[in-house]
């Protein structure tokens, strides 16, 4: 086994959904089986769609997920899908170099320039140190090593990792624990919370309200749209920034959102004082950037199996 960076625009070229699938041609599928059961990451590249023109693309590595199996494409000849799952979104974007120092080595030539052919190339494998060392550089706030960052529109290319301006490697751990750390459940649930918080500027998405306390800490909650127990990823687009209120309403189905999210209410359900609580526009409030957004496929499942309008 071997692990992979995988590249996937905002908006894709192929039927991608990092949290379950990639959409590849047979170009990559021997470097895709060499993964299967192990860890991938994925990359964000700078064009945002199949547009050779387009741009906006953060240029960063910004999540995690385990490479499940690999299945044909029935509708489109020579292509397959690698099915994930695990899926884990960074509380940060990484870009893929730190001033000189390249995350991935492949990607630089011996007089420190960027090699452009393996740059292009959808799918990389990697060795274990390398993944560790983005892993360790994303999950830096949940590891207790770096303050969490707010989310712009846009992530410049520099300085969002924070080892420095120099040549040297950011610092390293015992080869398999971060896979380790990534599987247990409570570190699941605060990158999930520190990359929610950071998507919604710390705000309840219904209320619109953005409480902190006294320790300077949010007191708004996470929510899994899809939930965790159903299979639900641990991605930003699976979540919402909640209040503890709404979070519970939310949570068995008295709150729902429609697909252009408006917000929706159970039927002789929502009390007056609660029901009070709601923006007057009666729409969620969204993350600046659209990719942020909640998918329609978790949202289409809140709807039908948790919802009880």
């Amino acid at each position: 086994m071997a692990k992979a960076v995988l590249i996937t625009k905002v908006d894709p070229t192929y039927d991608d959904l990092p949290e379950k699938r990639y959409h590849f041609p047979r170009t990559y599928l021997r470097q895709m089986e060499s993964a299967v059961g192990d860890w991938v990451i994925f990359y964000e590249p700078r064009r945002s769609s199949g547009d050779p023109s387009s741009v906006g693309g953060r240029q960063a590595y910004f999540a995690t997920a385990r490479l499940e199996s690999i299945v044909k494409d029935l509708a489109r000849n020579d292509h397959f899908y690698g099915l994930t799952a695990d899926f884990l979104e960074f509380d940060h974007p990484v870009p893929f170099k730190e001033g000189s120092f390249y995350f991935e080595a492949a990607l630089t030539k011996e007089d420190g320039s960027t090699n452009k052919g393996a740059f292009g190339r959808a799918v990389r494998n990697m060795p274990d140190r390398e993944y560790d060392l983005i892993l360790q550089a994303g999950f830096a706030h949940v590891l207790g090593r770096r303050d969490r960052l707010r989310v712009a529109p846009e992530v410049p290319e520099q300085a969002l990792v924070g080892f420095g301006e120099d040549d040297q490697t950011p610092f390293e751990i015992h080869p398999r624990s971060m896979v380790q750390t990534i599987s247990q459940r409570p570190f699941r649930d605060r990158a999930f919370a520190a990359a929610i918080k950071s998507a919604y500027d710390d705000t309840c998405a219904v209320t619109g309200l953005k409480l902190i306390n006294g320790g300077g800490r949010s007191e708004v909650q996470a929510a899994h749209i899809q939930p965790v127990a159903n299979d639900g990823p641990d991605s930003v687009r699976n979540g919402v920034a909640l209040s503890g209120t709404i979070h519970w309403m939310f949570d068995r189905g008295l709150i729902s959102i429609d697909d252009d999210f408006s917000l929706l209410t159970a039927s002789n359900s929502m009390p007056g004082v609660v029901a009070r609580l709601i923006n007057p526009e009666s729409r969620l409030r969204l993350p600046a950037r659209p990719d942020y957004r909640p998918h329609s496929q978790f949202l289409r499942y809140h709807r039908e199996h948790v919802f009880k309008g």
